[in-house]
């Protein structure tokens, strides 16, 4: 089976090393044991392991939360990795909603002078919520150049400054009313709050969510349930590389109780649809 992994940073050694040293996540991937499990590999090995396993693509999703924490940009880093493998990774420009129209810029330009195929924003990081009036320039510039937005959520554990309320999705679905056209992505499935999460997804045409981190954690059995009944033609396949090994989700992925169907829609076909791959 052809798969794309919808949220796949590659494990080099400058991503690895950035990791353990983080100066926002170091806490929760200390609490998450990431340094017991973290390995790197060349970007060619990295490669290589994909075509063992089937993925065939690679969204790799940027951040920039400079205005709060002090992250720059990771752009710059995407696209060194989109450039040497075009065919195998797609970049998703990271986004400070607080930098208001240079944000935009920096959207327009990443995507039509370097060809990436998204934007990504992060309530937590931002500390505002994704309905925010200042993420919007962000979204209509999305509509004006027909690319999803992934909008990151889940607990945002041990992030000093971070609330949850930031990344409950009914700050989503209030996006997709005043943007029906805008192609959202929610990452991380919005967990812990599973039930809002799949209406939101289901009520609305344009968005879509994938799980990453989030499969076998309490009350998740909703979203597999919600796969194989409403809503598994608009959950993404994503591993959360490299804080968990593709390796391992993929196995995960095979092991969980999806129907044919879903699975097949999960896994490959509707990344495919949604990144225009099939046009």
């Amino acid at each position: 089976m052809k798969v794309i992994d919808f949220r796949f940073r590659p494990n080099t050694p400058d991503a690895v090393n950035g990791m353990l040293a983080h100066p926002v996540f170091g806490d929760m991937f200390t609490l998450f044991k990431y340094a017991d499990r973290a390995y790197a590999q060349s970007l060619e090995d990295i490669v290589q392991d994909m075509d063992a396993h089937g993925v065939v693509k690679g969204v790799i999703t940027s951040r920039d939360a400079e205005t709060t924490y002090g992250l720059a940009s990771g752009n710059p880093g995407v696209l060194a990795i989109t450039r040497r493998f075009p065919d195998r990774f797609i970049g998703f420009a990271g986004l400070d909603p607080h930098k208001g129209m240079a944000a935009v810029r920096e959207l327009k330009s990443m995507v039509l002078e370097h060809g990436m195929r998204g934007a990504a924003t992060d309530p937590y990081l931002a500390r505002i919520p994704a309905d925010h009036a200042r993420y919007y320039p962000i979204y209509s510039a999305c509509c004006e150049l027909d690319v999803p937005v992934v909008i990151t959520t889940g607990p945002g554990t041990l992030v000093r400054g971070a609330v949850m309320e930031d990344g409950h999705p009914r700050h989503i679905d209030r996006v997709a009313a005043d943007f029906p056209d805008l192609k959202i992505v929610i990452s991380h499935g919005a967990y812990p709050w599973v039930d809002e999460a799949i209406m939101v997804v289901h009520r609305n045409r344009n968005v879509y969510m994938d799980l990453s981190e989030y499969e076998n954690s309490p009350f998740s059995e909703g979203y597999i349930k919600a796969a194989n009944t409403l809503i598994g033609d608009k959950i993404l396949f994503a591993s959360a590389a490299p804080f968990l090994d593709f390796r391992g989700q993929l196995e995960v992925y095979r092991q969980l109780p999806f129907t044919d169907e879903a699975r097949a829609n999960i896994m490959f076909n509707n990344a495919e649809r949604l990144l225009g791959l099939n046009a």
